[in-house]
């Protein structure tokens, strides 16, 4: 059987879309390592909002991007599956490159 991912890109994002993740050793290294790019704190963002700070481009597409790569790290240190697709809705685009190798996380963010 084939594997594809989809990233989601841009409107995807909640307050507490994370909630679960929170001592996930690979979320919280792809989390750690978008705080030392940008210098931003998105983790804090993701889990308390407000929404309104969420909802704003410069914040949205960091923290879509961060979200997705994080994800699919979790998923691959759980053992999951390298996928033959990936492809991404919008901003999602991004992650699927750096899933797929082609560009590393710290350019994509």
């Amino acid at each position: 059987m084939k594997l594809a991912f989809v990233f989601p890109g841009q409107g995807s994002q909640s307050v507490g879309m994370m909630a679960g993740f929170e001592n996930n050793a690979a979320v919280q290294k792809v989390f750690a390592s978008a705080e030392l790019a940008l210098g931003q704190n998105l983790w804090d963002l993701v889990a308390q909002g407000p929404d309104t700070e969420l909802a704003r481009t410069v914040n949205t597409q960091p923290i879509m991007l961060t979200a997705d790569v994080a994800i699919y790290e979790a998923y691959r240190a759980a053992g999951g599956k390298h996928p033959e697709w990936v492809a991404g809705h919008s901003l999602g685009e991004y992650a699927a490159l750096v899933a797929a190798g082609v560009m590393s996380f710290a350019d994509a963010v």
